[in-house]
């Protein structure tokens, strides 16, 4: 019996900034000797691999693009060579893939495949802005995205807190960059004064940024840089 071939999961980073400040050495080995990825974005996997600096050229890289029209059959193609033990790294548009990302459903297909997967370590904007926060991180929910319409948005973010509030559990969402602001004022508008709220921008790179106050505190302060900088939202209830 033939061995499994190996998925590897790749992060990748989360804006611009030195790979040997976010990518682990051993993930930096193995992800620049692999010739075939998984990715949502092509063109940003270019630019990953152009980064670590890959064995193969990079012309000579088969890079599937993972669109949400592609269906399982595609996807099944794509990863029968691990059934004969081959490698095949799966990278995210920022991050860490898998994780609120349509690669999950190339991981479920490779499981159900009987392939190995393989998480390597590397920056998840979840995890590290929950860990600056200072908020609840036993008790958390990521959303992904809040409706864009105004009203709907600031419904959702009322329920949000008030299942904060009841479970004692932390609010997790982002927001598309050139939407930041707005969602800053609508957080600042919607929230109770008692709420304590986070906001993490341009996590590891040069204009990270994270501060953690009230509600209240953060209708005195100045508004801060957020436009088309990627920035993720965390609140607790008080």
């Amino acid at each position: 019996m033939k061995p499994s071939g190996i998925l590897h999961l790749i992060p990748v980073s989360l804006g611009e900034a030195p790979p040997e400040t976010w990518l682990p050495q051993a993930v930096h080995e193995t992800a620049s000797r692999l010739n075939t990825y998984i990715a949502e974005n092509a063109k940003t996997a270019r630019a990953f691999l152009k980064q670590i600096s890959t064995l193969t050229p990079l012309q000579e890289i088969t890079i599937h693009t993972l669109t949400d029209k592609i269906q399982e059959p595609q996807m099944r193609e794509w990863l029968q060579p691990l059934a004969e033990g081959g490698e095949i790294g799966l990278v995210s548009e920022a991050g860490c893939p898998a994780v609120a990302d349509p690669g999950a459903r190339v991981v479920a297909l490779a499981h159900n495949m009987g392939i190995s997967v393989k998480p390597w370590v590397g920056p998840s904007s979840i995890l590290l802005s929950l860990m600056a926060s200072g908020l609840e991180g036993q008790r958390f929910a990521f959303h992904g995205y809040a409706p864009v319409e105004p009203t709907a948005r600031a419904r959702q973010i009322k329920e949000w807190e008030a299942s904060s509030k009841k479970l004692e559990q932390t609010q997790i969402f982002i927001e598309t960059p050139y939407r930041n602001d707005a969602m800053f004022d609508t957080l600042k508008k919607t929230l109770q004064g008692n709420t304590r709220l986070c906001v993490a921008r341009a996590l590891t790179t040069g204009q990270e940024w994270v501060q953690t106050h009230t509600v209240a505190h953060w209708k005195t302060l100045a508004t801060p840089d957020l436009a088309k900088k990627p920035t993720i939202f965390l609140f607790l209830a008080g």
